[in-house]
């Protein structure tokens, strides 16, 4: 398999190789986000890619947003589309490398664009990046997992296996909003951290 790495994306968007990037935020984190109250939120999107459901939130008055990506170039398209996003929010770097907590992750098509060997980092790495209480939030797909990809699928009993153990599994169901080309094949989670 080929390294997934700064270099390996950043040709994926010079080449508009970006099948994951619908234009805009997805419906199921739209909807999400909308019912959400506390516009205080510390939050975080890994892997945010050209960051739609950040701008969304920015535009909503959710001024804690927080972005990561291993590529420069979508952290810059949207600090052009959201000129007062505060360019240290933006961060230009590994997901695993984090040091800070948040309140909310939004799980947005970055868990299937790992190398699946590192799901089990990711599962601890969340846990480790959110507050007491906090939560993990967005969606997962649901296709058979094979060694082709980005994208990578999962099933639910890999994400019941793999979740349990870290975080209290408020939400694993059927996505009922998804965008048409992914109707039948998400997941929407909401994961609270375990004490």
């Amino acid at each position: 398999m080929e390294e997934l790495n700064e270099k390996y994306w950043s040709k994926r968007y010079e080449q508009g190789q970006t099948g994951w990037d619908i234009g805009y935020a997805s419906t199921p984190i739209k909807e999400y986000v909308d019912q959400l109250s506390n516009k205080d939120l510390k939050i975080l999107i890994p892997g945010c890619g050209n960051g739609h459901e950040a701008a969304y939130l920015w535009e909503q008055g959710f001024k804690n947003v927080h972005v990561v990506d291993l590529s420069a170039l979508p952290l810059d398209d949207l600090k052009k589309r959201c000129p007062d996003f505060p360019s240290e929010q933006l961060i230009h770097g590994d997901f695993f490398d984090l040091e800070e907590d948040f309140d909310l992750i939004l799980e947005q098509t970055f868990y299937c664009a790992l190398n699946p060997e590192l799901r089990p980092k990711y599962a601890s790495k969340m846990h480790d990046l959110l507050r007491e209480g906090g939560q993990l939030v967005g969606l997962l797909f649901d296709f058979p997992l094979t060694s082709e990809g980005p994208p990578f699928g999962g099933s639910e009993e890999e994400y019941r296996e793999r979740f349990t153990p870290e975080f209290e599994l408020r939400t694993l169901a059927k996505a009922h909003n998804s965008i048409p080309p992914r109707a039948g094949k998400e997941f929407f989670i909401i994961l609270k951290k375990n004490s």
